[in-house]
């Protein structure tokens, strides 16, 4: 049960102490959640006090702390030192040599978890596969030998364009083996993109579907890759995995099939011993202005980050089957459905389609019958939900249940609240989440058996994580101060550089403060030191001389009762410097008309106050999405401003959405 029921307004922070300027924090939620007794007595960390003293120990001294936790991993040769810092370049684990695929399935296949099932992979037509430690081990082994016979040697690059099918791990878990960096591309992304990140990396293989399967149709994938590869000077060979029956074209001596290669390979592959600091793989993430981020993690230091953050953030046991909806073209799928997971021997649960198809219960129902105990989805999902209706859960049994978590986005209170009662029952602890591409896994989370829940909030920093709010001049912020969310200090799975471009990643990350990381969100702490996202600083918008957050009138807007999503940004207006525009999604049985439009201004004047009435309230059937479920606000910015999309929308999931959002006339 919460220990309050009650929210109320926060003041507005306009000029901090300093005389800097600071963001204004105009939410606060004041519901707490604590753990269970029965569920902290069984976690790997069981109390607040257990949490402080971890944390306090690793703050004194990281090398004993990250290196206390490498010392849990097989190495063929120990480190010389645990970190060498020269700003904003790090080494972790120095002169060691480890593979991050000998400790993700040799570990286990040589212990009692080789016929536990690593995999247990759903298909949208409701075709199942589970392959057990052992089987994927094999798997994997000969997929390495393939690597090897195409001429694939540490340090080459290989792209992989893929659906979500086993396959896709294994491809991931082959190029680790062999010391390839793999690049894996959403097999929702367009040929051009495909093009961009291929020519930046410098891969020499593409590793691909003939299609994959999405709400009950199937898209073409090598014919992407064809006119991909048209203009990749770089690649030598495709890889062909059989998953649709697509029709497609093979390309003499450039093409080949996935199960004739594997039906010629030895079933065991010996792993490369690595540097530490061997690139292990390149992740591309939108820039805000000009070409995709590749973003490099390398081997030891993301597998101890990996690794350790799983165990602890999700409270794994051996018995947990593990469903973690990201696709494993974002860093959600490398980090939280493969690499950590398999690096504690965990079983997770893969599906290939849409949460929506054939109907909006179609996670609830693989819970169901799979007896899912730990669900990982994004807020973007969970507010998806809401609006479809309670009755799509509630028809199915989710007791086996015990742990919730988001990723993705800031949560708001109202959708969290919903994820507590409507799918936990009331009984499962919600971890919150907060990290990114460029920080490898998560920094801020609660500890399920440790941490008092606030809804709304991913509360503190993980042991050994230096996380802190700062104003312009990087003096830390005070209690609900509105600030700037920094790192201070390096941590081992954070990103080495930006692919090829060290002076844009010097730029983006490490110019707007001294020696401290910037991660481009606006935060801040409140008097329990728990961390507020406020949204993206470039969505922090300058209203009648106050700045805003966005995500903060977001929340108050989808606390109504009548909304089930909204986005909200900005339009230049000469009198007040910029004007709010929300695009927001109503829940089926209210329609949208003056007099709730009227109704949702004052609801957020009452909630936060008069300075953040939207100006315009603008309806929309459905707000435009990425693949992975992020809003694209830029678009929305576009479409506030001129009515005109003129930006990239490669990674667009729907373009109707757009469309109907054009065609939306306002009252």
């Amino acid at each position: 049960m919460a220990t309050e029921e009650t929210t109320s307004n926060a003041q507005h922070t306009e000029t901090s102490s300093s005389g800097e300027e600071s963001i204004s924090s105009v939410l606060s939620e004041k519901r707490k959640f604590p753990p269970s007794a029965e569920f902290s007595n069984n976690a790997h960390i069981s109390s607040m006090e257990e949490y402080e003293k971890l944390y306090a120990a690793a703050e004194a001294d990281p090398d004993a702390y990250w290196g206390g936790i490498a010392e849990q991993f097989h190495w063929f040769k120990k480190w010389d030192s645990v970190l060498e810092w020269n700003t904003p370049y790090a080494k972790w684990f120095n002169g060691g040599k480890t593979n991050i695929c000998y400790n993700a399935l040799d570990v286990h296949v040589n212990s009692w978890r080789k016929n536990k099932a690593a995999i247990i992979w759903e298909g949208e037509e409701g075709n199942q596969r589970v392959l057990t430690y052992g089987e994927l081990h094999r798997q994997v082994s000969k997929f390495a030998n393939v690597l090897k016979i195409a001429g694939i040697k540490p340090g080459d690059r290989v792209a992989i364009y893929m659906g979500m099918v086993p396959e896709l791990v294994i491809a991931v878990l082959a190029c680790a083996r062999v010391g390839a960096v793999h690049n894996v591309i959403f097999a929702g992304f367009s040929a051009h993109a495909i093009t961009e990140r291929v020519n930046d990396s410098r891969a020499k293989m593409v590793i691909c579907a003939d299609g994959t399967r999405r709400r009950g149709g199937s898209i073409n994938l090598k014919n992407i890759v064809d006119e991909a590869i048209v203009n990749t000077p770089s690649i030598r060979s495709v890889i062909v995995l059989k998953v649709t029956d697509e029709e497609i074209h093979m390309h003499n001596g450039m093409d080949h099939w996935w199960h004739d290669l594997m039906g010629l390979a030895a079933d065991e592959s010996e792993p490369a011993e690595l540097d530490a600091e061997h690139p292990l793989f390149v992740l591309y993430t939108s820039g805000s202005t000009g070409k995709p981020k590749g973003i490099l993690h390398t081997t030891a230091g993301y597998m101890v980050h990996a690794a350790s953050s799983f165990k602890y953030v999700f409270d794994i046991k051996d018995e947990d089957i593990y469903f973690c909806t990201a696709d494993v073209g974002w860093i959600t799928g490398h980090t939280y459905m493969i690499y950590g997971p398999m690096l504690n021997g965990a079983t997770i649960l893969m599906y290939e389609g849409a949460p929506n198809y054939p109907q909006w219960d179609r996670f609830w129902d693989i819970i169901n019958r799979h007896k899912v105990t730990i669900f990982y989805t994004a807020p973007t999902a969970i507010r998806a939900f809401i609006r479809a209706g309670n009755e799509w859960v509630t028809k199915h049994n989710l007791s086996s249940l015990r742990l919730l978590g988001t990723v993705g986005e800031p949560i708001n209170p109202e959708a969290w609240m919903w994820y507590q009662k409507v799918v936990g029952q009331e009984k499962c602890p919600i971890v919150d989440t907060w990290w990114q591409t460029e920080t490898g896994g998560i920094m801020v989370s609660p500890l399920p058996g440790a941490t008092p829940t606030k809804p709304g909030t991913a509360t503190r920093p993980l042991p050994g994580i230096m996380v802190d709010v700062v104003r312009k001049d990087g003096t830390p912020c005070e209690a609900n101060e509105g600030g700037y969310l920094v790192i201070k200090k390096p941590w081992p799975s954070m990103l080495r550089t930006i692919y090829g471009d060290n002076e844009r990643y010097e730029k983006t990350y490490w110019s707007e403060f001294h020696d401290m990381y910037f991660t481009g969100d606006g935060a801040r702490k409140d008097e329990d030191g728990y961390i507020w996202i406020m949204g993206r600083v470039d969505d922090v918008v300058n209203v009648s001389g106050h700045r805003l957050g966005t995500s903060e009138v977001e929340s108050a807007l989808v606390s109504h009762e009548a909304v089930a999503e909204a986005a909200v940004v900005s339009r230049p207006d000469e009198l007040k410097g910029n004007a709010l525009v929300a695009f927001v999604t109503l829940k089926d049985e209210y329609v949208g008309d003056m007099t709730l439009r009227e109704a949702l201004r004052n609801h957020v004047a009452k909630e936060i106050g008069p300075i953040a009435k939207p100006d315009e309230i603008r309806w929309a059937k459905g707000l435009p999405k990425t693949r992975s479920g992020k809003i694209m606000r830029r678009l929305l910015r576009e479409l506030a401003t001129s009515n005109e999309i003129k930006g990239d929308v490669t990674t667009l999931e729907d373009f109707g959405v757009l469309e109907n959002l054009r065609d939306q006339e306002n009252d």
